[in-house]
């Protein structure tokens, strides 16, 4: 439905509710300021394909500064508010961004990048207050009309992956430019699963910037459906948000369970789930023993999928499939899965390969046809992948097994890390783990784990000899870590996603490159 439907039809129904401060953003309100942002994008030159950038905080206009772009035909690009000075200048000036939008939080971050830095940016506001080169968004806004821009089009994010493996890069849908309103191949999936209306309330516990919370809120609110937005993640906070709101849907990322689930029983108690329906996890791989502790909890409404920014793709599983095939991301729902060995030939059941998908959507990275053309298939199929290992069973089931970049190989052995962190993680004295290969004289590569402990006064050989005892209990050892390194932090994406590039590149520093690319 068209965000100016709802508007007129529960003007003042909650559109967004800020979970932390309860400031509340209604439907006539969100309506009317995308449609005067629109405005201003327009008067200054902006029209259908082009593109603007954001860098917010969970801020209380951020999907209305999403709306603005999306109602308008543009590209927008939401970038992550912890990026450095350089990762930001790169990806504004990548994307050719000819706005850019921010706020008063981040100002300081953004000092770091002057305007002849990003020449291609031509109008600049900040949120809450100014700084030099920058207008006041609220200023230059309230100029503008509330009223919609004649002939509405359909636009499209356009973001960039968190850098895990390297730098950034812009996943580039073709626009359709059908008129706004239109409903899109996501939308269509997400109402046949999980069924939103008018009285479903969605919670996003998650930076908006990233691909999955931002698609999907505006997906809900082109429902009605009100969504709840927490500033910051945590995991009592977020049991707190579902009673008080009487969320009825969610989206999550595994790390988050595993916080909430280490929760004093006392307190996990304490709040009434009863109103949440569908509660959606993908991102990362799940833990086992994780899920079956959440469907214990939350009993059977945890449906997971696997995508990507990409859009090649949307794997589903419903919670009848994974209790059925334990450990699968489920069944593909958009795209062929085809699982080929390192030439690009297929594999049968039951064996790893790199994940290729057929029939999904077409796309490019932008500026990159490198990049482009290494996410095709070798033998010319049309095939895309997001660079995952995995295979499927004899029922069509799929697993993943890792990142084919994370692959260690040690002695001529492949040895994919997921295993081991996944037996890691659930160890009730470890808060973060991250398992990669490291340079070793005779194998090649030896494989560590780096932990962050629950207890720090715990780290040293003891509790080294502890964990790599409890990971050859439950696997080959030679997929066990030999050594094990603890740190205060691990360097963790918001969403979830680790940063094991980074921790990769300290050990292999002056070693040349890492067996796995």
């Amino acid at each position: 439905m068209h965000l100016g439907q709802i508007a007129a039809q529960t003007p003042d129904k909650p559109a967004v509710i800020m979970a932390g401060s309860g400031r509340v953003l209604t439907f006539r309100e969100l309506d009317e300021e995308s449609n005067r942002l629109a405005r201003l994008l327009a008067a200054a030159g902006l029209r259908p394909g082009d593109h603007i950038a954001f860098m917010l905080e969970n801020h209380p206009l951020f999907l209305a500064v999403a709306w603005a772009a999306q109602r308008s035909g543009l590209y927008y690009t939401a970038v992550g508010s912890r990026l450095q000075p350089d990762e930001l200048a790169y990806i504004v000036g990548n994307c050719e961004a000819k706005a850019f939008i921010t706020s008063a939080a981040l100002a300081d971050r953004v000092a770091a990048v002057p305007p002849e830095r990003i020449p291609n940016v031509t109008l600049r506001l900040m949120l809450d207050g100014t700084a030099p080169g920058y207008d006041s968004y609220e200023e230059r806004v309230a100029e503008q009309a509330p009223t919609p821009l004649p002939d509405e089009v359909e636009g499209a994010d356009m973001l960039y992956s968190s850098g895990t493996t390297g730098r950034p890069k812009g996943v580039r849908t073709p626009l359709t430019l059908a008129p706004a309103g239109t409903p899109s191949g996501l939308f269509r999936l997400i109402n046949l699963l999980f069924q939103p209306d008018g009285d479903s309330v969605y919670l996003s516990p998650a930076p908006l910037y990233h691909a999955a919370p931002l698609r999907y809120s505006l997906n809900f609110h082109r429902c009605g459906s009100t969504v709840v937005v927490m500033e910051k993640f945590d995991p009592e906070a977020a049991l707190a948000a579902i009673e008080r709101y009487g969320v009825t849907h969610s989206q999550w990322v595994p790390t988050m369970f595993i916080r909430m689930l280490r929760l004093p029983d006392a307190v996990r108690a304490r709040y009434d789930l009863s109103s949440l329906r569908h509660a959606v996890h993908a991102a990362a791989p799940c833990p086992i023993p994780v899920k079956e502790r959440m469907l214990d909890w939350w009993g059977p409404i945890l449906h997971e999928y696997y995508a990507g920014t990409e859009g090649n793709c949307f794997v589903y599983a419903s919670p009848s499939d994974w209790l059925a095939h334990k450990g699968t991301v489920g069944r593909p729902l958009l795209g062929q899965v085809h699982v080929c060995d390192e030439d690009g030939n297929e594999l049968p059941p039951g064996q790893d390969g790199t994940l290729y998908f057929g029939g999904g959507a077409s796309f490019e990275y932008h500026g990159d046809p490198d990049k482009t053309a290494a996410s095709r298939d070798p033998h010319g199929h049309g095939w895309t992948t997001l660079g995952d290992v995995g295979h499927v069973d004899e029922d069509g089931f799929l697993y993943l097994t890792d990142r084919r970049s994370y692959m260690i190989i040690s002695g001529g052995v492949n040895i994919y890390p997921q295993e081991a962190e996944n037996v890691l993680a659930v160890h009730p004295e470890v808060a973060d783990v991250a398992v990669i290969g490291v340079p070793d004289e005779e194998m090649g590569e030896a494989v560590k784990a780096v932990v962050q402990p629950a207890d720090p006064d715990r780290a040293g050989p003891g509790l080294e000899d502890e964990l790599i005892a409890h990971c050859r209990d439950r696997l080959a050892h030679y997929k066990c870590p030999r050594s094990i390194d603890f740190r205060a932090e691990l360097p963790r994406h918001p969403t979830g996603k680790l940063f094991k590039r980074l921790l990769r590149d300290e050990y292999w520093k002056g070693h040349g490159p890492p067996g796995a690319s």
